[in-house]
């Protein structure tokens, strides 16, 4: 065992502190600590190895990776202790629980693994007849018709593909322009079960319990608040209503706040499943459903759950 003169000097890092916490309940390897911290790989690399030498932490191979977990005779030791202390201390200490839960979850989830695996193949290979449109457009007629809000629809791509099906869509953003050009698209299509309303998305001009299911389709991180949009979705669906996000994954492009005028950039699994509970969803559900391979590899989440009955 190092001297505790060297292992107080370790753990005197609030990060490496956060990473003893995570690696106390489970293995994990570098790449899932860099999802679930949102740091480099070098950086990670960097505390591990000096845990490692301060004979806190040990790893082992398993395919192509490494594990890393708590040495045993750490785990019993004055560390636990400190943990326990550090548990209390650290802001993000609950927040990385709650990743490190995603994190597993995605361990086990071979379905997803086998989707993902799919979605691989899906446009790298040619296949006749084969499309993300047509798969959309069937999974489309399989949808009951429901009243259906857009929000942040932009000039409404999206919601006209929804109207194809849904008893009504709705269509909400805060751009004037977008709006008057969503109208002329649905007029120019003769799709009558589409309006467009201006509004923003944390003061939606839609009615309380009105719609069957509310979207937001890369929209709820350019809300100010997005506590306060969800909460609107809340207050428009029905009882027994879903509400469906897709976003991106929180990355470190901060160039996106200029080029595409991103209020937030992105949100991590946990995040947004701790804002959808809080706001009052039941069986949130939350996945990773695409990454891009042209750098910065924006990925994006998909995140699903139900207003209780």
């Amino acid at each position: 065992m190092a001297s505790i003169v060297k292992i107080l000097r370790v753990v005197a890092d609030p990060n490496r502190l956060r990473i003893l916490l995570l690696l106390r309940g489970e293995e994990l390897s570098v790449a899932e600590l860099q999802e679930i911290l949102v740091m480099g790989q070098s950086t990670i690399s960097t505390h591990l190895s000096q845990l490692k030498q301060a004979e806190l932490v040990e790893d082992r191979r398993t395919g192509k990776s490494n594990l890393y977990r708590l040495t045993a005779s750490s785990a019993g030791s004055l560390l636990i202790e400190l943990l326990d202390r550090a548990k209390q201390e650290i802001p993000e200490a609950a927040e990385d629980q709650a990743a490190r839960r995603q994190v597993l979850r995605k361990r086990q989830d071979k379905m997803r693994s086998f989707f993902d695996s799919v979605a691989g193949r899906l446009g790298k290979d040619y296949v006749p007849g084969k499309s993300w449109k047509s798969l959309a457009e069937a999974l489309l007629r399989l949808m009951p018709p429901l009243v259906i809000a857009d929000l942040g629809a932009g000039e409404g791509a999206f919601a006209l593909l929804l109207a194809e099906r849904a008893k009504k869509v709705i269509a909400v953003d805060s751009s004037a322009k977008m709006i008057e050009v969503g109208r002329e698209l649905a007029l120019r299509h003769e799709v009558g079960n589409l309006e467009f309303r201006l509004g923003d998305m944390e003061e939606i001009p839609i009615d309380d319990a009105s719609v069957d299911l509310v979207f937001f389709s890369q929209s709820l991180h350019h809300a100010l608040h997005p506590e306060c949009a969800l909460k609107e979705a809340w207050r428009i669906l029905v009882p027994g209503g879903r509400i469906v996000i897709l976003d991106l994954v929180k990355h470190r492009f901060e160039e996106a706040r200029e080029m595409y005028a991103d209020e937030w950039l992105g949100f991590s699994e946990s995040a947004l499943e701790a804002m959808l509970e809080k706001t009052g969803f039941s069986q949130v559900e939350t996945s990773v459903v695409h990454k891009e391979p042209e750098t910065p590899q924006f990925q994006t989440l998909l995140a699903v759950g139900n207003k209780p009955g």
